[in-house]
């Protein structure tokens, strides 16, 4: 768990608003689930065997019996509330983005945190090539507005049912081949998902599934054509990608279409690739869920955290829209009395203004005015209020001038316009 501190929130809020724009611009309506959701909605959804539901999920049981769980990812949600609340029978393709909190019973270590923020973006009931290029060309632009450089879309497919059933039977025979080569944590895992082998992480592990049957190799002629023109749609819109046929992803919801976005980051001189977020198809969830029917759809989650530590890590800098620019010094009790009134008239045009009320002699008041790195700083004793009067004093230059107090706020107002 971690705490957002006041000089970060400027990237959250800069993320939000470009996510706020980029779906506003592709048609993207937003919805907020529960942080808390029924467990069998991720048992089922996410699927058994996979790390998240072993051994991440906090779960637990009410007084009353009911298994709950925080949410630890988005989609199963999304889904749920789909067609909870009939959006099938809503014009399609059903076009939805969430921005939110999830948790994970993460292990510590650097950028993985146990309460993590996420945006997503699903499409729903669209079997299109173009769904997928849409979706992928809507995260690298909205990736390019946030100025995070040096991305590549990592692409691959699963194949749809067609593919996959004689594929596994292929790939399992490899794996039982190789068997004494495996990590034992890897081997586990593989009885129930053989297509974890190219998820473990272990250098054993890793040389197994560099020589394994690759399903990108095995896919249907539907499948095929479906990733064929999805590429031939990145093309066409200029977007660097790398077909990788090791790309699975840790759900087991996902068919056809998967990818990650990665960036290349150069640390200590060394070369590294860091996925920031990813996604693909899952043409079975709907129906898996409840759903009627196979309703095929498709989607993107990218990290906020890691989000911010790449804008930080390029150098963006954001202009603090919150930050003082005017700050009130009084001196005596009538002085923080018209101050306080004029405190509100400031507000009333934007002019974000701050006080220490509870400091009495001007030279700490001063010293406070440089700590927020103010503007201006606008001085009211007994005598400037007797005259209706108030020193304006310019921050950068020292500069004081004596102005007419009922006019100050239109005079802020003028002199902020030109910085």
């Amino acid at each position: 768990m971690h705490d957002i501190l006041p000089e970060d929130q400027p990237y959250w809020e800069c993320i939000r608003d470009v996510v706020r724009k980029e779906a506003a611009a592709y048609n993207f309506e937003r919805i907020d689930t529960p942080i808390l959701e029924a467990t069998p909605l991720f048992t089922k959804g996410v699927g058994q065997g996979t790390d998240i539901v072993e051994k991440e999920m906090y779960s637990f049981k009410t007084k009353g019996g009911d298994a709950l769980t925080m949410r630890p990812e988005g989609t199963a949600s999304v889904v749920r509330a789909y067609l909870e609340h009939g959006m099938p029978n809503r014009p399609s393709p059903i076009k939805l983005y969430y921005i939110g909190p999830f948790f994970r019973h993460e292990s510590p270590q650097k950028g993985r945190f146990r309460q993590f923020h996420q945006i997503g973006f699903e499409i729903l009931n669209s079997a299109s090539p173009a769904s997928d290029a849409e979706i992928i060309q809507l995260t690298y632009g909205l990736l390019s507005k946030l100025k995070i450089k040096n991305i590549t879309i990592q692409i691959s497919s699963l194949g749809d049912n067609e593919s996959r059933v004689p594929y596994l039977e292929k790939l399992r025979a490899y794996l039982r081949e190789h068997a004494a080569s495996l990590p034992a944590d890897c081997k586990k895992k593989l009885r129930t998902r053989p297509l974890a082998i190219f998820d473990c992480k272990e250098e054993k592990a890793l040389r197994v599934a560099q020589n394994a049957p690759k399903i990108i190799d095995n896919l249907s002629k539907a499948s095929y054509t479906h990733f064929k023109q999805v590429l031939e749609m990145l093309d066409e819109l200029e977007l660097p990608y790398n077909v990788n046929p090791l790309l699975v992803r840790g759900l087991d919801y996902y068919t056809r279409t998967v990818f990650e976005i990665w960036k290349s980051n150069d640390e200590d001189g060394e070369a590294r690739n860091i996925a920031l977020g990813g996604g693909g198809r899952y043409d079975n969830l709907i129906q898996m869920l409840g759903g009627p029917v196979a309703t095929p759809a498709g989607g993107v989650a990218l990290g906020i955290e890691r989000l911010v530590e790449m804008m930080k890590s390029e150098g963006v800098e954001l202009k603090n829209t919150q930050k003082p620019t005017v700050f009130l010094a009084q001196l005596g009790f009538d002085a923080k009395k018209r101050s306080l009134k004029l405190f509100d008239e400031l507000r009333k045009q934007g002019i974000i203004a701050v006080a220490s009320f509870d400091r009495d002699s001007l030279k700490s008041q001063l010293k406070q005015a440089d700590r927020y790195g103010v503007l201006y700083t606008l001085m009211l004793g007994q005598k400037e209020l007797l005259d209706g009067r108030i020193i304006l004093r310019d921050m950068a230059t020292g500069s004081q001038e004596i102005l007419k107090l009922a006019n100050i706020t239109k005079e802020i107002k003028d002199r902020l316009k030109k910085h």
